[in-house]
């Protein structure tokens, strides 16, 4: 571990927003999730929600970039239930969905900097009335060509991209706010990997580090761990 990857990995996870998040309304395929999770993890998402069918519930590496072990996927069996756990999560939320109707709003019209989900659709038959049904408002990608909509990670790609330019110009991101224990806990497992897989062998809570990434830890962590640090 070096004290560049530390000091990294904490700038990354003291901007994480955890208000601002993308659901996926059964989009199936695979590169697609993964590809939304790679963009969350590049604007400071830290939650994805996604409704998606248990046989098929994985991300590929491809694609997602290693992105999946820094962004927390949750996983829902319906709508329903993904609303109730987004609303959980981000009291106060705005929930948006995008869908082409009578109603929509230009994307960039929205206020990002309020605490805000937003569903996808799927691929073929886009968003359910389900999860319509729990939107606050409905947005819309301005189209100039022939066809009405663009493949479901690239939009999603430019909704997340808009909310991190108004984020960003309100000072958003200097906010510290995701959980203490949450940060510790991918912190130590970004920069000690083999020993965090040695402590979940073991059944060991992680130790705590210094301002340098180093752990801090006696004689008997490491004699249960069997670790002998270096002189």
């Amino acid at each position: 571990m070096t004290q560049k990857r530390y000091h990294r990995v904490k700038q990354v996870l003291d901007r994480r927003q955890t208000d601002l998040t993308v659901c996926l309304d059964e989009v199936h395929k695979h590169h697609n999730l993964s590809a939304i999770v790679r963009t969350a993890d590049a604007v400071g998402c830290h939650h994805v929600h996604a409704v998606w069918p248990k046989e098929q519930r994985r991300l590929t590496n491809n694609t997602s970039g290693g992105s999946k072990n820094w962004v927390d996927t949750h996983m829902h069996d319906d709508i329903d239930t993904a609303v109730a756990k987004i609303r959980e999560q981000i009291p106060g939320v705005q929930l948006l969905a995008t869908n082409l109707s009578d109603e929509a709003v230009d994307y960039r019209e929205i206020d990002y900097t309020l605490p805000t989900a937003f569903i996808v659709g799927q691929e073929r038959e886009g968003i359910s009335d389900k999860a319509l049904a729990h939107a606050d408002k409905h947005i819309v990608i301005p189209m100039q060509g022939m066809v009405q909509s663009l493949n479901v990670s690239v939009a999603a790609a430019l909704i997340l991209y808009e909310a991190q330019r108004q984020r960003e110009a309100h000072g958003l991101y200097e906010r510290n706010m995701l959980d203490e224990d949450i940060k510790h806990t991918l912190l130590f497992e970004g920069c000690h990997p083999i020993i965090a897989h040695q402590c979940k062998e073991k059944g060991l809570a992680y130790p705590a580090l210094d301002d340098e990434g180093e752990i801090i830890a006696d004689e008997v962590f490491w004699d249960t761990l069997r670790y002998k640090r270096k002189k």
